[in-house]
């Protein structure tokens, strides 16, 4: 049976792909769950209209993610961390903290977009990565340097 996916589903296809599955699997599972429909005439004009809105949403939105990259990559952002006896560091710089410092800067976005392993606990320059969307990523520099009392 043909149908049209509604979602992203792993090892199936994407939203909007045409895909032939065995008929209970599509009445069984797909469909009653909304996550496909039936590969018909009107349906299939219909994803295509649904393609082209996305397609100019998703080069809208790649345009302002481009231009928030690029004003993040222009930043060199300065934590400071309260320090013990021979540099030992007290605390961590987190994603929240990360994205105060770009707010500082006048540039505003999600701390979730932020991508860090762990926090950083240690003094030096570290590049800290921002997921802005689906191909766009920005490098941002920071350093960390030592509290003075």
């Amino acid at each position: 049976m043909k149908v049209i996916l509604k979602e992203d589903i792993p090892e199936l296809g994407n939203c909007g792909d045409t895909i032939t599955v065995k008929t209970g699997y599509a009445r069984n599972y797909l469909m009653p769950r909304n996550l496909a429909i039936p590969a018909t005439k009107g349906n299939l004009r219909a994803v295509d209209i649904l393609k082209q809105q996305s397609d100019l949403r998703d080069k809208k939105n790649r345009r302002e993610a481009e231009k928030i990259r690029d004003s993040l990559e222009k930043l060199n952002l300065t934590a400071e961390l309260v320090t013990g006896e021979e540099d030992k560091v007290f605390g961590s710089v987190t994603t929240h903290n990360i994205a105060e410092l770009i707010e500082k800067e006048g540039v505003s976005i999600d701390r979730r977009l932020i991508r860090l392993d762990e926090p950083v606990k240690s003094l030096g320059l570290f590049t800290i990565k921002v997921k802005l969307a689906k191909d766009v990523e920005a490098a941002i520099k920071l350093q960390v340097i030592k509290k003075e009392s």
